[in-house]
């Protein structure tokens, strides 16, 4: 199947005021001005291709939503962002991170899925006028959630919430579709239900880095919003791939080895998985599945008790139909 090629022109203004390019870029984007525009820190994890480290945390005023990892990857023409942080202000220090080190256009930003510390901080690129790509299915499923997400995060993020605004996706993927920066490309792959029911990955061909989004967490216990068979099996499909390298989780550190990065994770899942349904034939209840279901993964993951018991319960619901 043939791959549909986004090209882009050769030739772009570019603007090297970097200081009026970010104060542009927070006025469209509705947000507060921001009393410091420190760049995040990001690690050059192969050549051309930058990953700030999300804190291993939840939502929090102190943190302005910067949970996740973020990246961008410089090509001869121009810029592709992943995921863009939780927060206008995280964003906005994203965009600082790259202006520190190329004045080339932002052409894209890439969401890899629909969860809030991965799109919060798009508004922060609306002045660079990139296209925003992502899942053919993702709109939607903002769209479903955007009452909600915008309501809670405003609690949890206090001052750093404010400007944000959810943008979702103009250029869908459905299948794959391959992105040129000039002299490199990006493949963009659309996956069937796992960590969502909206997750891509990107991968830079040009190293063979591997953005996974929330499909791969390391440290971070896994979290789990779509179906843990869909996961596994993905776990499965992209364990055998050839043409990856290097990987970028989600949550994790900047880059991990392939296809080892992928082991902790397939692991804890195919616990919850096993014990849940082993409970299930045992008569055991939803509610006793999820306070014991899994718990000697306890020690291997960070904010386990935030998440695990909802990994179970949502594994529960969806094995006792198999």
């Amino acid at each position: 199947m043939s791959q549909p090629v986004r090209r882009e022109p050769q030739n772009r203004e570019v603007f090297p005021n970097v200081t009026a390019l970010l104060a542009a870029a927070i006025f469209l984007a509705g947000a507060p001005p921001l009393q410091a525009l420190e760049p995040l820190a990001v690690n050059e994890v192969a050549p051309g291709v930058f990953v700030h480290q999300g804190r291993y945390e939840i939502f929090t005023p102190r943190n302005s939503g910067d949970t996740s990892n973020a990246g961008f990857i410089i090509g001869r023409n121009g810029v592709a962002v992943l995921d863009t942080g939780g927060s206008p202000r995280a964003g906005t220090e994203l965009l600082a991170a790259i202006r520190a080190r190329t004045a080339l256009p932002v052409k894209y930003v890439i969401n890899t899925h629909m969860h809030p510390d991965h799109v919060f901080g798009n508004v922060a690129f609306e002045g660079e006028k990139p296209v925003f790509v992502g899942h053919a299915k993702l709109p939607r499923a903002l769209a479903a959630r955007a009452d909600r997400y915008l309501a809670r995060n405003k609690e949890l993020l206090g001052e750093a919430f404010e400007g944000t605004r959810i943008i979702a996706p103009t250029e869908l993927v459905k299948d794959k579709l391959e992105l040129d920066l000039g002299d490199r490309k990006l493949l963009i792959e659309a996956h069937p239900t796992a960590h969502t029911d909206n997750d891509v990955t990107v991968l830079d061909e040009k190293t063979g880095t591997m953005f996974l989004g929330d499909l791969l967490f390391a440290t971070h216990v896994p979290a789990l919003d779509g179906s843990i068979r869909g996961w596994l099996a993905l776990i499965a499909k992209l364990d055998a791939r050839t043409d990856v390298k290097l990987a970028v989780p989600g949550h994790g550190p900047s880059s991990m080895p392939w296809p080892s990065a992928l082991a902790a994770e397939q692991r804890y899942l195919s616990k919850v998985a096993d014990e849940v349904r082993g409970m299930i034939k045992q008569g055991k209840t939803l509610a006793e599945a999820a306070k014991t279901a899994g718990l000697s993964e306890k020690d291997a993951w960070l904010l386990f008790n935030d998440y695990h018991a909802r990994n179970v319960s949502a594994a529960f619901a969806e094995l006792e139909w198999e």
